[in-house]
């Protein structure tokens, strides 16, 4: 293309197709719906936790023997990690500029949010399943 001024396309028509913006709505809507849930998980989590707020030790144990409490936790939990990183995600990706250092800061973020999400999730199901 020597000159896109003589060009009988609009500049849109040029640029449809070039560079991220094929994947930019599908991450917007996949993070908003991600949100959402986490929402939703986030109010039932915090009932969860204000019921047993003050109860002995037994009880709570108790509580997290059930499957109930149990998957709400994970799945609150792997929410939120899942969340945080994909937040520090959009926040590399805007400030840092060199695409080595961008790449690994999301891949350390990334793999600090799974481990710690396999550690809370490995305390949570060791209560459940009494070992």
């Amino acid at each position: 293309m020597a000159n896109d001024t003589n060009s009988f396309r609009s500049p849109i028509g040029r640029a449809r197709g070039l560079g991220p913006a094929k994947s930019g709505v599908h991450h917007w809507l996949a993070y908003r719906i991600g949100a959402a849930g986490l929402a939703v998980l986030t109010i039932l989590f915090v009932i969860q936790v204000l019921c047993l707020v003050g109860a002995p030790y037994e009880q709570v144990i108790a509580t997290f023997k059930q499957p109930y409490p149990v998957i709400l936790t994970v799945l609150f939990l792997g929410f939120t990690f899942h969340h945080a990183a994909y937040g520090m995600q959009e926040v590399y990706e805007d400030y840092i500029q060199g695409k080595l250092a961008k790449l690994t800061a999301i891949a350390l973020t990334k793999g600090l949010a799974l481990v710690l999400f396999l550690a809370s999730s490995f305390a949570v199901l060791k209560i459940a399943f009494g070992a």
